[in-house]
């Protein structure tokens, strides 16, 4: 690889913060193109490597920050600076070295003639090193396959999280990811990468306490060393590898996590608020919608959970609503399973059950609509020929949508509206759109200017989200309904998909294995940003499990954001609450349990949305300062005062867990049993079958709902009171 040499940096001057339009310091590369730098806060800034040649990306559709109302479809030009604080900064230039700085974070600019360009990030209160670029080649460039790698100094003592849906610890140091979108199935929930999503935001804290975010702004394939390679001649370090992309990255510096990750939710354009029925519990099972006699299995469903009052408040559809035996059919369907979609969707509906149907990006070659859909140009196509890609998809041949083409955008949110909403369901479920085309000729239109799917696959899940948002928000307009705010799922996308949809860890497993690592995957997510998620409860493939693994599950996820129970078992079983009948009342239990404590749950989701704070966090979150919470565990907090701790191994009965220091002396109380327990100190607690350990800061207030009496609890019931601990 080639280092990229400059010549001295050039500093802005003369310009106010607020007249700044262009970046505040610029150095030419000797092979042609510049790296310029420009501060978007006191505790923000960016670094971007023009080409010579003009950007590959040349627009962005994730940096939402200072945008009133939507980014246009086409994206945002990647040079833009619009919308940001730009503050003021102080300059000093001396012996070759160029400093700039804010109140809160200083950086020196090293690079010129032999020497090697190197940027060094500085605390400006403490003093302390932040981020540092590698001394030997930190920005480097491949001419044969346009990658571009950037290194920056490694310490052995630094910790490293985000990189979206990770498997394994949350300390993500000593490994090596990708960021790639795939259709994982089954995946390994300790070492499995890459997973659905492309998310190449890294949160660190330094060894000396302090945190810094880094976002790579690209679409295309990136793959983080966090440790993994070694070599004498350049010291400790950490590397991204940007496949043919840009090189655009933001630094962001934070006293405590909840700074850093507050501004790259910010830069991202922030995190919707959902109807309050979505977070209720919902059902799915691809083995009730595929099953011959679909309809009468539906009804069947209803009525069970009306018999053994099971608190619910969606049902998601699973794909076979639209399958003729293993094919799928996006936007149709069999009517030999459905004689009568309206009617079983009214009962659904009358049973207080809102609807989600499961839709996919990609048509089979024998698909009704799609030779008029080839016709219309409206497929991912290859370069070469102009033809649509064709490419093995569910069981047969198929071409996946160009969401940047607009008759593509067109005929999905017209069929979304005739064969979804129309026939009853509330929300679209936008699935199976890692867009894992192997066509390296293939491309997407982008509005005419011909983009490479290597540097636009993640682009068409946010596309294809976006526009099934949008759908729903002009039928609900249509319908009067503007009040409600709309809802939607996408397993896939990059940053952005935040601003429109709850997501998810996946084709999970069942295992015990899967019930502890899923725990960490949801922390992961939202300290990368993505804050509406969950885990498919029971474990989507594999076996069925037993009932203690069931019960457990339940349990685990019961207070995560998102509770959907979802399987694919062989024989057509599915996951339902009442499959073990001697848990079934413990079952109940804990779905109850999230129902009784719905306001504060939601309360949560306010915070989230307004505050761009994580729902579920790791302890440290909340308690950046006690050493103890940045050792691997087993418990979460759920906002700012709920610690949960869910039993996550076979048999255990006894749970020794570690409680964070309060402040003010203050201890945990344990929710069940008001029992007090020291902060700061690890304790043994009882965990029988049927309990959850749910632990109170001392001195919280936690508004509880409680249905009417008789009636089975609802998303929507009431405060019954505020309890005080």
């Amino acid at each position: 690889m080639n280092p990229l040499m400059t010549s001295a940096w050039t500093p802005a001057h003369g310009a106010s913060a607020a007249e700044r339009t262009g970046p505040d310091a610029t150095a030419a590369f000797t092979t042609g193109g510049a790296l310029q730098l420009s501060f978007l806060s006191p505790t923000m800034a960016r670094v971007t490597l023009v080409p010579a040649q003009g950007f590959r990306e040349p627009h962005t559709w994730a940096i939402a920050q200072g945008f009133s109302g939507e980014l246009p479809w086409a994206g945002r030009p990647r040079n833009a600076l619009n919308g940001f604080e730009r503050p003021a900064l102080s300059l000093s230039q001396a012996e070759g070295l160029t400093t700039l700085s804010t109140d809160r974070l200083s950086v020196s600019l090293q690079g010129g003639g032999n020497s090697p360009l190197r940027l060094h990030w500085v605390d400006a209160a403490s003093g302390k090193t932040v981020l540092e670029d590698r001394p030997t080649s930190a920005y480097l460039q491949e001419r044969r396959t346009g990658l571009v790698r950037h290194c920056v100094v490694r310490d052995p003592q630094e910790h490293y999280f985000g990189l979206g849906d990770k498997t394994g610890p949350l300390n993500l140091h000593g490994r090596r990811l990708r960021c790639l979108g795939q259709d994982a199935l089954g995946y390994d929930p300790q070492n499995g990468d890459p997973l659905y999503k492309h998310w190449p935001f890294v949160l660190s804290r330094t060894v000396d306490g302090l945190w810094v975010g880094l976002y790579y702004d690209t679409l295309a394939t990136c793959t983080f060393d966090l440790g993994c390679e070694h070599d004498n001649y350049h010291g400790f370090f950490r590397t991204v590898d940007i496949d043919d992309g840009d090189l655009d990255y933001y630094v962001m510096l934070g006293r405590t996590p909840a700074e850093v990750v507050a501004q790259f939710v910010a830069l991202i354009g922030g995190t919707h608020l959902p109807p309050r029925w979505s977070l209720g519990y919902a059902q799915t099972a691809m083995g009730l919608a595929d099953a011959p006699d679909a309809q009468h299995q539906l009804d069947k469903f209803i009525d069970e959970c009306a018999r053994h009052r099971i608190p619910i408040s969606s049902f998601h559809y699973g794909s076979g609503y639209s399958s003729r035996g293993k094919q799928r059919y996006v936007f149709t369907w069999n009517h030999d399973k459905f004689p009568d979609p309206k009617a079983i969707n009214r009962k659904f509906q009358s049973h207080g059950m809102r609807l989600v149907a499961n839709i996919k990006p990609c048509l089979l070659d024998d698909h009704p609509a799609y030779s008029s859909l080839n016709a219309q140009h409206a497929f991912i196509e290859d370069h070469a020929t102009g033809q649509a890609v064709v490419e093995p998809y569910w069981d047969g041949q198929g071409s996946h949508l160009d969401f940047t083409r607009p008759q593509a955008v067109a005929w999905w949110q017209e069929q979304l509206q005739r064969q979804v909403l129309d026939q009853g369901i509330d929300a679209g479920w936008n699935d199976n759109n890692e867009y894992a085309i192997q066509n390296e000729d293939a491309y997407s239109d982008a509005w005419g200017t011909a983009l490479p799917m290597h540097r636009s696959r993640p682009l068409h899940a946010l596309l294809m989200t976006r526009a099934t948002f949008e759908a729903q928000q002009a039928h609900a307009a249509s319908q009067g309904q503007q009040g409600e705010p709309v809802f939607t799922v996408t397993r896939a996308g990059p940053p952005g998909l935040q601003r429109y949809a709850q997501t998810w860890s996946g084709d999970n497993t069942t295992s015990w294995a899967t019930l502890k690592w899923n725990l960490r995957t949801g922390l992961q997510m939202s300290l990368s940003g993505m804050f509406n998620v969950g885990h498919d409860v029971g474990g989507f493939y594999g076996p069925l499990p037993d009932p203690e693994l069931f019960l457990r599950w339940v349990q685990a996820c019961c207070l995560n954001p998102r509770m959907v129970m979802n399987s694919w078992k062989d024989g057509g079983i599915s996951n339902l609450p009442w499959m073990h009948a001697e848990v079934t009342d413990a079952v109940r239990e804990a779905i109850a349990l999230r129902y009784r404590l719905m306001p504060y749950l939601w309360d949560c989701f306010e915070q989230a949305a307004q505050k761009h704070v994580p729902i579920i966090r790791p302890t440290f979150f909340n308690f950046p300062d006690d050493p103890q919470c940045l050792a691997d565990a087993d418990e979460f907090m759920l906002g700012d005062s709920l610690l949960v701790s869910p039993v996550l191994e076979e048999g255990q009965r006894e749970k020794r867990l570690y409680l964070p220091q309060l402040s003010d002396g203050r201890c945990w109380v344990d929710f069940e049993t008001r029992q007090t327990l020291a902060s700061g100190a690890w304790h043994t607690v009882d965990a029988p079958l049927t309990r959850l350990p749910l632990f109170v800061a001392q001195g919280a207030q936690i508004a509880v709902a409680a249905a009417a009496p008789g009636q089975v609890p609802r998303h929507d019931d009431p405060v019954a009171g505020v309890l005080q601990f």
